[in-house]
């Protein structure tokens, strides 16, 4: 049986980077609040309307892509391939939240930053999916 030490400690780090992400996202939520003086919702004020958006979609995103890169590491994924999906996940939540944060801020950020999530999540789907099928089949 392999030792699973490196490729869980890969997973450890990016679960980490995105915790940091959701930290950084909700302080920043927080701030505008105050600033603001919203207590709950978004009062109508475009910027919380726009950054509440890209919290909850980082909520939405982050847990499954998480239990994903665990199953996968668990049934043997390699090291290396951990690292690449959990970067490119990373690396595509933090520019979208970077682009959600903003008042206003260019589209590449929300476009890129989705796409990199969005690619390392159907990498991830396919890969698992198709062991599945295969480990069925086998």
């Amino acid at each position: 049986m392999q030792n699973l030490a490196p490729a869980l400690s890969a997973v450890g780090i990016y679960a980490a980077l995105n915790m940091a992400i959701l930290f950084w996202i909700a302080t920043v939520t927080g701030e505008l609040h105050r600033k603001h003086r919203v207590l709950v919702g978004d009062g109508g004020v475009m910027h919380l309307i726009r950054i509440n958006r890209g919290h909850a979609n980082a909520i939405e995103n982050m847990p499954l892509f998480f239990i994903m890169l665990l199953t996968a590491t668990l049934i043997g994924m390699p090291v290396i391939a951990a690292h690449v999906l959990g970067a490119v996940f990373t690396i595509g939540r933090a520019l979208h939240a970077w682009h959600f944060i903003q008042e206003d801020a260019p589209g590449w950020q929300r476009g890129g930053g989705f796409g990199l999530a969005f690619l390392a999540q159907v990498v991830l789907l396919a890969g698992l999916l198709g062991h599945g099928l295969w480990t069925l089949a086998g």
